[in-house]
Parts: C-alpha cells; structure tokens; sequence
C-alpha cells in the first residue's frame, strides 16, 4: 500500500509542478530576498545605496568634497552681511526625517571613553554658550558623520579630521589654537551629559540627517552647494545633496574601535589670542583679568562680545572711541556722538548766553527759586556815563 501511495505521488509531482510553476518561482524569489536581507542586517548593512547613475568612483568624489567643506573656507564680509545673507537663505522645502538612534557596540570600555571624550569636546569647544539644542545638534552632527562614507567611522575620527593643518579641519576649534585653553568644568559637565545621552541613542530630530553647520554671524563659501535643514541657536544646519544626503547613504558601520588622539593642549597651533588684531588682543587681555583664565569655547571672549548684549557704558565708550578717531566728523557731529567741546566750544541747543538762575532757596522745607533781578531802565538821555 505504501509503495503504490509513493508510485502515485511520484506521478503526480511532476504534473503539479508543471501546472503551479508560477507560485513557485514567486516564492523562491522571496526566499532569496529574505536571505539577502538577513545577510544585510547581519554585516550592518556595510554599503550605502549609491546615486542614481553613480559609479564605482563616486565615493571617493564624494569624499574630495568632504574634505573642501572644511570649517576654514570662510567668505571674508562682515557680520551684519553675513546674518542678511544667511537669513535670506530660506530652509528647504523637502522632507527632513528623523536620524536612527546611535547604537554602537564598543570594542572596549577605553573605546567608550575616548568616544566620550572627544564628542564631549566637540560640543563644548563648539557650542558651550549655545542652549541646549544647539549642543544637541552639534552631537547629532558628528554622529551623523559617524555613519556616512565621506567620514571616518569612528567618533574621535570624525571630530579630529583635518586638526593637524591650520586649514583643511572640519571644526574650527581643532586647529585655531581653542584646544590650548582649558575648559570650564561646569560647561564641560553640561556637554558630557549632552554626549552621554546622544551616544546611548537619543535623537535630535530637528536636524535630521544633517552633517555640516556653521554660525549664522559668517558664510562658508561651501553653503551653497547643500541643503539647508534647520536652524537652531546661532548654528545653520545643512544636509548634501541627492542620494547622498538620503537616510540610505548612512549606512557605514561603525569601527568599534575609537583612535588614541591626545587632543589636550592642541597640535601646536597658536592661540586664537596670537593672531587677533590689536583691538580684539586688549578686549581678550582685559576679559582675562576679569574672570576665570579658562575660556568658554572656541571662540575666545574677545569674539563672543559680538554677539552678546552690549551694556550702556561699553557701547557709549565704543562710540565715543570711534568718533574721536574719525577725522571726516564735523566739530557738531563729534560734539552731537561724545559730549566733548573741548576742541570747539558748542552752545547747548535750546539756552541762550543769559546767565544761570540762581539755586533754589529752601525756606520750612518749601524749596524756592529765585530768579536774577532785571537790570534798571536806562536813564532819561541814555549815553555812556548817564549812571554816573
């Protein structure tokens, strides 16, 4: 009986095969894209999807233009141009989504402390005066980074790329010289649980997936060819451009492993203080002498008081400063911004040369003025010796 059970299923196979060849091509498909995803989740997903039309080489293109969005390529206009131009930029009209949280698995536990250690860095010597979602953003950044080919794959890679030349570095306080001052413990305490909570996994969605940013006060000469995604604090946000600024293009793995940079104390730049000019060089000097000798972040005291309130006093001596040196003022327009007549005495508007009331007289606590006595009527006759 179960020899001819067999007989016949052998016959019968055959036929149904031939008849359902369809549904069988449809499910072995399926079985092969599943096993090509299990690979993909295994390996982490190692190869971001490329481009439309990209080649082979695109990564390494990709990668020279990383390498020229440096923070150093700066457009040389003044302040107040440079918040008109950025301000005129409008921010992209395109989806921004959310990044993934950072999960990573560390090779070691010194792995985890120096990827610490260098994020925390990043958003203190970038972004110590900012609110805190402007640190947010900065650790996004670098994690962002993190996870895209045009980057190392590792924190500390990330944060140091480019800080032993004086130019060509992703964040400016890696090679200008901020490294050599050393950090506020209190804002440092603040940016290391910014870095703690970033690295174990939160997400700051504003930015989405952007990897570069800059302050709203200067142009890089690299902001135009990006796009811009947000604004936070005093810090413009940027993704690039296409397929390469797509969820799918950050899929490179993390190394695991962080590179021992002894960062503390610089790579020998000068001071931001070396190459200030005169004026900025007393303003620093003077900030030193009156508060603690360790400096905020990158950007020394003497550079903050531009964007900082400007008190009453300082801003009347600023003026004062600038009107006295500038020769093309009027003796009036000198007078009319300081309040100095020495060199041409000016009558105050309004008075005449009559002279000065008297004080007031004070009688039981009722305070009087009194005014000068009008001079006597001339003589019958007048001339010169008529009061003789």
């Amino acid at each position: 009986m179960t020899a001819l059970a067999l007989k016949m299923t052998a016959q019968k196979l055959p036929a149904a095969i031939r008849r359902h060849w369809r549904a069988l091509a449809l499910l072995g498909t399926m079985a092969a894209l599943w096993l090509v995803a299990a690979i993909s989740v295994y390996q982490g997903v190692a190869r971001p999807a490329l481009p439309p039309g990209a080649v082979p080489s695109a990564q390494a293109r990709l990668q020279a233009a990383a390498a020229a969005t440096s923070a150093t390529q700066l457009k040389a206009i003044s302040v107040n141009n440079a918040l008109a131009l950025n301000a005129a930029i409008p921010i992209a009209n395109l989806a921004n989504p959310a990044a993934r949280p950072f999960s990573i698995s560390f090779a070691g536990a010194a792995d985890r402390l120096r990827s610490l250690d260098c994020l925390t860095a990043a958003i203190y010597y970038e972004a110590a005066t900012e609110p805190l979602n402007g640190q947010r953003g900065v650790a996004q950044v670098v994690l962002n980074r993190v996870r895209h080919p045009a980057y190392p794959n590792s924190v500390c890679g990330v944060v140091f790329e480019g800080a032993r030349r004086s130019t060509g570095c992703q964040f400016s306080f890696t090679c200008d010289g901020s490294l050599r001052r050393a950090p506020m413990a209190s804002h440092w305490g603040q940016a290391r649980a910014v870095a703690e909570a970033a690295l174990g996994g939160y997400v700051y969605a504003p930015v989405g997936w952007a990897t570069h940013y800059h302050a709203n006060y200067v142009v890089p000469y690299w902001a135009s060819t990006l796009v811009k995604s947000a604004n936070v604090g005093m810090h413009i946000f940027y993704r690039w451009r296409g397929g390469w600024g797509r969820p799918t293009a950050f899929g490179s793995r993390y190394a695991g492993a962080e590179p021992a940079i002894a960062w503390r104390g610089g790579f020998g730049q000068p001071l931001p203080s070396e190459t200030m000019s005169a004026r900025d060089a007393l303003a620093a000097q003077a900030a030193a002498e009156a508060g603690p000798s360790a400096s905020v972040d990158s950007f020394q005291r003497a550079v903050l008081r531009r964007y900082e309130p400007l008190r009453r006093d300082t801003a009347s001596a600023l003026i004062s400063e600038r009107a006295r040196a500038d020769q093309s003022l009027s003796t009036s327009q000198r007078w009319a911004l300081t309040g100095d007549s020495s060199a041409t005495p000016q009558r105050q508007l309004g008075r005449n040369n009559a002279p000065a009331a008297a004080p007031p007289v004070e009688l039981q606590g009722v305070r009087f003025r009194t005014e000068p006595a009008p001079a006597p009527p001339p003589a019958a006759g007048g001339g010169a010796d008529a009061a003789q």
